[in-house]
């Protein structure tokens, strides 16, 4: 039977988890506190992703300072 339920509605009971589990850092530590969690959550959801995707570094820097110096140049 609990396999059965888990097999159909296995999203929405991790979505109801997840719920619980913010409502009870919420009530611990404060909502400010909890965003801040959620925040280096998806950041490290965000990273990790990104270096599953690719072979190349998440933060390419290089590109990154080739915008600003082209951007930004004093004396064009």
């Amino acid at each position: 039977m609990w396999k059965e339920i888990w097999s159909v509605y296995w999203k929405r009971i991790l979505g109801a988890a997840a719920g619980l589990f913010c409502s009870i850092v919420y009530l611990a530590f404060g909502f400010w506190d909890m965003l801040f969690v959620a925040l280096l959550v998806f950041a490290g959801y965000w990273f990790g992703k990104q270096k599953e995707s690719s072979n190349g570094p998440v933060i390419p820097w290089q590109r990154i300072w080739e915008t600003i110096m082209d951007r930004f140049r004093p004396f064009r």
